[in-house]
């Protein structure tokens, strides 16, 4: 699977802004896991970057955040269903698919991934991504047992085979519990990794991985690090300091375009 390194977990909406998005269509997939919460903040950082954004909730995810509030966000209605009569008299799944410059889901649970692999169309958002030529971007989002299973390994190499970009996901607490890989990425990583796709050439079905559009063997390699730093005096106290590492994000974003790696 084409992924996107992990750089830092630390939260932050101090992008700045990125000429490169500004006029980009974004269609956001939202699915049903609890990390869809994380959608609210993901689409006020894309919007804040000047694209247009629309998003597609299927029913589980629903349940998790309400298609009013991402409405709020987005400035435009949020479709939830292949069977709106009013919505689909002009054929509105394909005018969304043919609109958008990327496709986007975040979160991407277990369920809805095998359903891509498999070519279903059986709701909005799985018709949607079989009907688009855009290059596609998945957040995956999962229990961590769930995320080790060999179905679902098989079925995101399945997804790399067919083009599709991932990234993520984190390891970490998680909602049920237990501890391990299966947590949606930060939304200001996948606002990274958006904005490396949108500004990469076009190379439809590549599988091309979603980092510096430019970057090459030779390229210099940049470290950048993030939050606070520690000092140890001894074996129980340390030095340290409140940095939020919120200045390392848009340093690490602005030299993943210029093409070091």
């Amino acid at each position: 699977m084409a992924s996107v390194a992990d750089t830092t977990s630390t939260p932050t909406t101090a992008f700045p802004n990125t000429p490169l998005l500004a006029g980009k269509r974004v269609l956001l997939g939202v699915s049903a896991g609890i990390a869809a919460y994380k959608s609210a903040l993901l689409v006020r950082l894309l919007k804040q970057a000047g694209c247009a954004v629309r998003v597609v909730m299927t029913d589980g995810a629903q349940a998790f955040i309400t298609p009013l509030t991402l409405q709020a966000l987005s400035g435009e209605p949020v479709r939830t269903s292949l069977l709106d009569p009013e919505a689909e008299a002009g054929m509105g799944h394909i005018e969304l698919a043919r609109w958008a410059d990327v496709v986007l889901i975040a979160p991407a649970t277990a369920d809805l991934i095998a359903r891509l692999v498999h070519g279903m169309a059986d709701d909005l958002l799985t018709t949607l991504c079989l009907a688009s030529e855009a290059p596609k971007l998945i957040a995956p989002a999962m229990n961590q047992a769930m995320w080790r299973h060999p179905a679902t390994q098989r079925n995101v190499d399945q997804l790399q085979d067919d083009g599709w970009h991932q990234i993520g996901p984190a390891a970490g607490d998680q909602a049920c519990g237990d501890v391990g890989p299966g947590r949606m990425s930060e939304p200001e990583e996948i606002f990274s990794a958006v904005t490396a796709i949108l500004s990469a050439p076009p190379s439809p079905h590549s599988g091309a991985s979603a980092s510096a559009p430019h970057a090459s063997a030779s390229a210099p390699h940049i470290v950048i690090t993030a939050g606070p730093t520690r000092e140890p005096l001894d074996p129980v106290r340390y030095i340290s300091n409140h940095s939020s590492g919120k200045w390392a994000l848009p340093w690490q974003q602005r030299q993943w375009l210029k093409g070091p790696r």
